[in-house]
């Protein structure tokens, strides 16, 4: 017991270290892998980092097939690898979701906003395609963490993204952000700077501007104590702003955990630290069934009148 408390003492420290890869690895490999049926490497879009890997619940699905996340991870626009995440896909599968953990182009390979049709893509491809895994494509949530919440709003939120590949907003059940920016100009931080193009950042690419009663249905989480992302200025704005135009919003702020071990708390050996999972999975699973799309149209095309 004592040994266990003390690998789970050295994964704590390296995610506060934002030890990165070397951390998720760790985790990974004390993640179950009979938990799920893994599809890797399911190509998206034509480009080598448009590529997403499946995690398919065990058991029969409900009616209709499983809810569906598409999650995109943080990294400051700059890391990370869907690989790094198996135990976000396992948290998910295990309780009942289909997982599809997707990959993106990163700088400097873009800059906003190219990495944003990406993230819109691989959720065009859910919506379409999540059939085939057993998921149900009325019952997609674009979910992501830090970088990859601000991906997930504006996929969300601003409806150019999901056009540009024929769906809409509309589609999705839901989305979730975790300890997202969403309103950060000025921009401090000098990497974040290099994407958005620091000094003539576009004001277009804050997700704050696309509040309307047209959303989706929001859940927003935040390590209380965050100090990378301010989360009342981001999270607590921008809940408090949907909630004004009618969205169904829900909004927790978590003890005990900061901006990196938020995430590292889905993977099973560090669920105590808080109950992010358990709030998540009954968000996602309480969810209506989005309409069925009355146009589906060719991406790039003009939406209709």
């Amino acid at each position: 017991m004592l040994k266990q408390w003390f690998k789970l003492a050295v994964l704590l420290g390296m995610l506060a270290a934002l030890a990165g890869c070397s951390a998720t690895r760790a985790i990974n490999a004390l993640v179950p892998s009979d938990t799920y049926r893994l599809t890797p490497g399911v190509a998206y879009g034509p480009q080598a980092r448009q590529l997403l890997d499946v995690y398919q619940p065990k058991g029969e699905p409900p009616e209709g097939g499983f809810p569906v996340v598409v999650f995109l991870y943080g990294g400051n626009w700059h890391m990370g690898e869907r690989v790094q995440y198996r135990f976000m896909g396992e948290a998910l599968a295990a309780h009942g979701m289909v997982a599809m953990v997707a990959d993106y182009r990163l700088y400097p390979q873009v800059t906003y906003p190219d990495f944003l049709p990406d993230c819109a893509k691989a959720v065009a491809y859910a919506l379409s395609e999540s059939a085939r895994f057993s998921g149900n494509p009325r019952r997609v949530v674009v979910m992501g963490h830090s970088a990859g919440a601000y991906n997930a709003a504006m996929v969300a939120l601003d409806p150019r993204w999901l056009d540009q590949q024929g769906h809409r907003v509309s589609e999705l059940a839901g989305w979730v952000g975790l300890a997202g920016p969403y309103d950060f100009i000025p921009i401090i931080n000098p990497q974040t700077r290099k994407t958005f193009h620091h000094p003539q950042v576009p004001p277009e690419s804050q997700p704050i501007r696309y509040i309307s009663g047209k959303a989706p249905r929001t859940f927003l989480g935040v390590a209380k104590e965050d100090k990378e992302v301010d989360p009342e200025r981001n999270s607590a704005q921008l809940a408090e702003r949907l909630q004004a135009v009618g969205v169904p919003v829900e909004f927790k702020r978590y003890d005990h955990v900061g901006h990196i071990s938020l995430v590292g708390s889905f993977a099973q050996p560090l669920r105590w630290l808080s109950p992010a999972l358990k709030d998540v999975s009954a968000f996602v699973k309480g969810l209506p069934a989005a309409p069925s799309p009355r146009h589906v149209r060719t991406p790039g095309a003009a939406p209709p009148s």
